[in-house]
């Protein structure tokens, strides 16, 4: 990639983002967020724990301008390149790496994964050599981000410690939920600043802090709720589809995963079969679940409605809305305490005027408002699931209130660029970064 243009002046500070991988089908909205905020000024180096796993990108890639150091991934095929960086720090800079060790044995004794946990260490150590390597090339890294409260944020954590340099990190969702929460305060503790993507997963944090610390808030770092947004301009509003007929063309966009209650989908499309509705069902995505989904849909006698298409690009998905009748998802809390905040899917969805039906779970009714801009039912409750999408579907005068309204509220709370301008305020107040030269101001 070529190096970013962004920024206001060669030398300024660069902004070191973490993430688990890069770039990630599943994850467009860190790109398209990455993106956004070169446009808004800020210099970014990405450093990525692992390669690519999909062969193909999306587009919103083809315009990031960051270079990107991708860490050694494997602690037995990466380890002479992880041994070599941190050999060289230990020469250059030995108090500062036996620090880090130090916050290591400090963590390690309670890792669930003490290999992985050595290798997050070893990881931030290449980092820091990187770091230093950008600096004597005119590109000093002024701030640390991660993006996920577990792993990537473990090896800003070291780096931070190693490098002197301040870090923060943004939490989704299953980081959160399926942490230990006394790990996740000890993040939260270091960090400069914490980002959230709901106001459920901040009203969550929060509420860790209260019950498990006696310290006062103050000893706490500033908590952002920012929402990933969508660019609006992708998703055309125009003649929306208030009359519709069947065969119903209904339309799920969802990894394989148990968050996502595929089943509860499934279940109460088999209720609409059996009350004589004719419907297509198309389900997009890919996961560890996807033979289960499969044998699942083959027991419901599914299998002439339901059409599995795998992953696909997001200018595939965009095309799918346009054709779509009803969206729904089924979203749950996993046996392991994972659930969802909320999808892009769903935003995407009611900015193309596709109805929603979807669960009260998480940060979902944040954005669906049950009876104003979608419809709700309580989770694993297939009956109800199926009771809304049947509403959804033959109810004229329901279906243009919501589609209408569902519209507006993406446009009121979920416009990605007026959210990245507020992110990168974050950013620019609260990391130490120079801010944009006055006059530059923010990209239109």
């Amino acid at each position: 990639m070529n190096a970013s243009q962004a920024g206001n002046s060669p030398s300024a500070p660069v902004l070191a983002m973490v993430l688990k991988g890069y770039p990630r089908i599943s994850e467009t909205f860190i790109s398209n967020e990455i993106q956004l905020l070169e446009e808004q000024g800020l210099r970014i180096h990405i450093f990525s724990m692992r390669r690519p796993r999909e062969s193909f990108s999306h587009a919103s890639v083809k315009r990031i301008t960051a270079r990107v150091t991708y860490l050694p991934e494997s602690l037995f095929w990466g380890l002479p390149s992880l041994i070599r960086a941190n050999v060289r720090l230990l020469h250059e800079t030995p108090a500062i790496w036996r620090a880090g060790v130090r916050l290591l044995l400090k963590r390690y004794s309670g890792a669930p994964k003490k290999h992985t946990w050595l290798k997050h260490f070893l990881q931030a150590g290449c980092m820091v050599a990187a770091m230093r390597d950008l600096a004597r090339n005119g590109q000093p890294v002024g701030h640390i981000h991660a993006h996920f409260a577990h792993t990537p944020t473990s090896v800003a954590l070291y780096a931070a410690r190693m490098s002197g340099v301040p870090f923060s990190f943004t939490a989704h969702a299953k980081d959160i939920y399926t942490q230990q929460p006394s790990r996740l305060l000890a993040k939260m503790r270091q960090a400069r600043f914490v980002i959230t993507c709901t106001r459920y997963n901040r009203e969550h944090l929060e509420t860790l802090v209260r019950t498990m610390e006696r310290l006062e808030d103050a000893a706490f770092p500033p908590m952002h709720t920012v929402y990933h947004g969508i660019d609006l301009s992708l998703f055309a509003f125009h003649d929306p589809r208030i009359v519709v007929h069947p065969p119903y063309n209904i339309l799920t966009v969802a990894r394989l995963v148990r968050k996502k209650g595929v089943p509860t989908v499934l279940r109460a499309l088999r209720l609409l079969q059996d009350r004589g509705i004719d419907f297509v069902h198309t389900l997009v995505g890919s996961g560890s679940d996807r033979r289960p989904i499969q044998a699942f849909i083959r027991e419901l006698g599914l299998q002439d409605q339901v059409r599995l298409t795998g992953t696909i690009t997001h200018e595939e998905v965009v095309k799918l809305y346009g054709k779509a009748d009803l969206f729904v998802l089924g979203c749950r809390e996993a046996e392991d305490g994972d659930r969802d905040g909320i999808p892009n899917v769903v935003a995407e969805a009611l900015a193309m005027g596709v109805p929603v039906a979807a669960t009260n779970i998480s940060g979902l009714p944040e954005l669906v408002r049950h009876g104003q801009t979608g419809l709700l039912a309580p989770c694993d409750d297939a009956a109800s699931l199926a009771a809304n999408m049947e509403r959804l579907l033959t109810d004229r005068d329901l279906r243009s209130r919501v589609i209408a309204a569902g519209r507006k509220r993406v446009e009121e709370v979920f416009d990605n660029r007026v959210l990245t301008q507020h992110l990168a305020e974050v950013y620019w107040r609260d990391s130490g970064l120079a801010g944009p030269r006055r006059g530059t101001g923010p990209a239109s």
